[in-house]
């Protein structure tokens, strides 16, 4: 090659790797460039009429949903090429078939889900929706430039495709140093305002379309956004969700909230404090990939009055967090620095970042970066069983839990399949990024291997509505599944009948005299020794074609905060056992042994001290099944199946979870 021509390529993949570096730069400096003016507040009107639901249960009944879902208005997600719209997920939750994107960009792939959710909220990412329909409709001016061909993939980049950055290409372009491309959005953003602007409105009309306002109550649909703050690579990202069809102006991203703390005063002030009738909460998700960040108070320089206002925003804006979704488990993990209690074998759990390569170095008492792009180290305050302890010693300190939080799962489908979570034939969430068995199976840097379908929201609810489910949310009556629909129920008292698992009106005797999952103990009884707790647990019957698996056991996690200041933790086996002979087939994926449909555990706290705080949740486990990606091996000949299939440090079975949300007990109650 020539010289010249040596040097031209040079500096060409330097200047792409330079670009590639300020893709993963810019969630680290936002800020710079709000919208002017910034989105006006929610407005008070009327609520549409809707009938009284012919089914409500004073009992509440378990309903199932997904909260975390993308469409193509989502940036990550068209340049991924998806273009299903907000439409197209609430059709394909309700059960009709959709097309997915296959290589190529071609939509000849076709999905169902097994079974119709009872909710689902379409979350797109805040930030870029402008910028994508500017590059989608060619009547807004700026559908010709430079930019936008190039994330249409109608300009490519030849040293982009040799260096496998094209997608990166493709983005770059829409983005400017901060935040937001000025060239693209016009003066003052105007241009990239009123595309989200219309973007917002279009996912609203479709969320309102899909809302069932019969008196079946058969699916409600819930407005929402991502909020995708990723500083220095670490994921603090949380789902904005409203109860009703009051809502601001515009959804807020971290290019105008840089913080989560600017994110609630924002919704404060364009919800919460209009009297509009605005009703709104967040839902942190993938705390497992927050470099610790997610739920590291950094406040504690405040006075205690301050420290005490901002704990109670906290708790009050987010009242549950996302424990699974496909980039894994954020439950707990072994080993973690500070955490002291008999191991626990069961966090090894869909850990995304151990099958990633080697495992991360501990955060130990601090903070690190690059999560995202699986770099940096793993803290206890990834996980939600250490924040739960570890929001009982700021209530010690401030008289508030910042971190009383329940739990959900969902997807994080760039799909628009809210719900796929069959490990029976998962088809990726990614669109072009995972659309064959040779991607999804392939050791590529994508580590598509190292994600999993996702989970599911459950709430107990009187009846299918916005109303119901947004009120179970916000008093954290909430559980999550990795997948299956299996039905939790957790009481906690301190006068339950020890026959109360036997009885038939259990449920009733549960919340008459006691309190349900999300809620603190009440006053202990003047003659009560300990707590008592139990837990009921259904499986999912599953279909005739993918009947569901049998439920091996029921756990009650605890948690304090020791003496020596050290997170504690310990696991007790309430009902049903680990060696009832139960696994699996890894040749044909037949599982064998013995199972249950229903366990119920009763279980008094043995170590129970009512001086000191504590946090209860109950973790129940079905028999062992094939994990997604081994049943996709499988459904190939030996000799073609890629290097992913014979990776020891992928797993070939797993066992189905549910988890409910915690029980508290606070010495004030004592």
């Amino acid at each position: 090659m020539p010289s010249r021509l040596k040097v031209v390529a040079l500096l060409s993949a330097l200047a792409l790797c330079a670009a590639y570096v300020v893709w993963l730069w810019i969630p680290s400096n936002p800020g710079h460039a709000k919208w002017f003016p910034p989105g006006a507040p929610a407005a008070a009107r009327p609520l549409r009429p809707r009938a009284e639901c012919a089914r409500r249960d004073s009992l509440r009944r378990a309903l199932f949903g997904d909260l975390h879902v993308h469409t193509g208005y989502s940036m990550d997600a068209r340049s991924r090429d998806v273009t299903l719209t907000p439409d197209d997920a609430y059709a394909f939750a309700r059960g009709e078939e959709v097309r997915l994107v296959s290589s190529g960009g071609a939509a000849t792939r076709t999905l169902r889900i097994d079974r119709p959710l009872d909710f689902a909220a379409v979350t797109d990412h805040a930030e870029w929706m402008g910028e994508v329909r500017l590059c989608e409709q060619p009547d807004l001016g700026r559908y010709d430039s430079s930019a936008c061909r190039m994330f249409r993939g109608e300009k490519t980049n030849w040293l982009a495709r040799i260096l496998g950055l094209e997608r990166y290409a493709r983005i770059i372009g829409l983005i400017g140093l901060e935040g937001r491309e000025p060239g693209l959005c016009g003066l003052a953003g105007a241009l990239c305002r009123a595309g989200l602007a219309s973007v917002w409105n279009e996912t609203q009309a479709a969320t309102e379309r899909w809302y069932d306002r019969t008196d079946a109550c058969s699916f409600s649909t819930l407005h929402g956004f991502e909020y995708s703050a990723s500083p220095d690579r670490s994921s603090v990202h949380r789902n904005v969700l409203f109860r009703n069809e009051i809502v601001p102006e515009l959804p807020i991203s971290w290019i105008d909230a840089p913080t989560e703390m600017e994110l609630w005063r924002g919704l404060e002030a364009t919800c919460l404090s209009t009297e509009s009738g605005c009703d709104v909460l967040a839902i942190p998700h993938n705390p497992n990939l927050s470099n610790g960040r997610m739920f590291t108070v950094a406040d504690t320089d405040r006075v205690p009055v301050e420290r005490r206002r901002l704990a109670r925003l906290r708790a009050r804006m987010e009242p549950v967090v996302e424990i699974i979704q496909v980039k894994g488990d954020s439950e707990c993990r072994a080993g973690m620095y500070g955490v002291v209690g008999d191991p626990d074998e069961l966090c090894g759990f869909e850990k995304v970042r151990a099958i990633r390569g080697d495992p991360p170095a501990d955060c130990q008492g601090g903070t690190g970066a690059g999560a995202l792009s699986g770099r940096g180290c793993v803290s206890r305050l990834d996980f939600t069983r250490y924040a739960l302890i570890d929001g009982l010693r700021h209530w010690s300190e401030l008289g508030v839990n910042p971190f009383a939080f329940g739990v959900i799962g969902s997807t994080d489908t760039h799909n628009a399949t809210p719900g796929a979570v069959s490990e029976y034939d998962w088809p990726g969430s990614t669109g072009s990024n995972d659309d064959s068995i040779g991607e999804r199976l392939s050791l590529s840097p994508r580590d598509i291997l190292a994600r999993n379908p996702g989970g599911l929201a459950g709430v107990w609810a009187e009846e299918n509505s916005r109303d119901a489910i947004f009120e179970a949310l916000r008093r954290r009556e909430t559980f999550a599944t990795s997948g299956p629909r299996i039905r939790p129920r957790f009481f906690g008292g301190w006068d339950y009948p020890s026959d109360i698992c036997i009885r038939s009106e259990r449920v009733a005797v549960g919340y008459q005299s006691g309190v349900a999952m999300g809620q603190v103990l009440p006053p202990r009884l003047p003659d009560a020794v300990q707590p008592i707790f139990f837990v009921d647990a259904l499986r999912d019957p599953g279909t005739a074609e993918h009947p569901g698996g049998l439920l091996q056991r029921v756990q009650i996690v605890k948690g304090w905060v020791g003496d020596d200041g050290r997170l504690h933790q310990a696991v007790y086996d309430v009902a049903g056992s680990a060696e009832n002979g139960s696994g699996v087939d890894l040749d044909t994926c037949r599982p064998y042994g013995e199972g249950n449909d229903e366990l119920c555990g009763f279980w008094r706290d043995p170590a129970f001290d009512q001086t000191r705080a504590a946090v209860y949740y109950a973790r129940i486990l079905e028999n062992p099944s094939c994990r997604w990606s081994w049943r996709q091996c499988l459904s190939l000949p030996s000799a073609q199946r890629p290097e992913g299939c014979d990776d020891p440090r992928v797993p070939r079975s797993i066992q189905e979870r549910a988890w409910t949300s915690p029980i508290w007990y606070l010495p004030a109650n004592g």
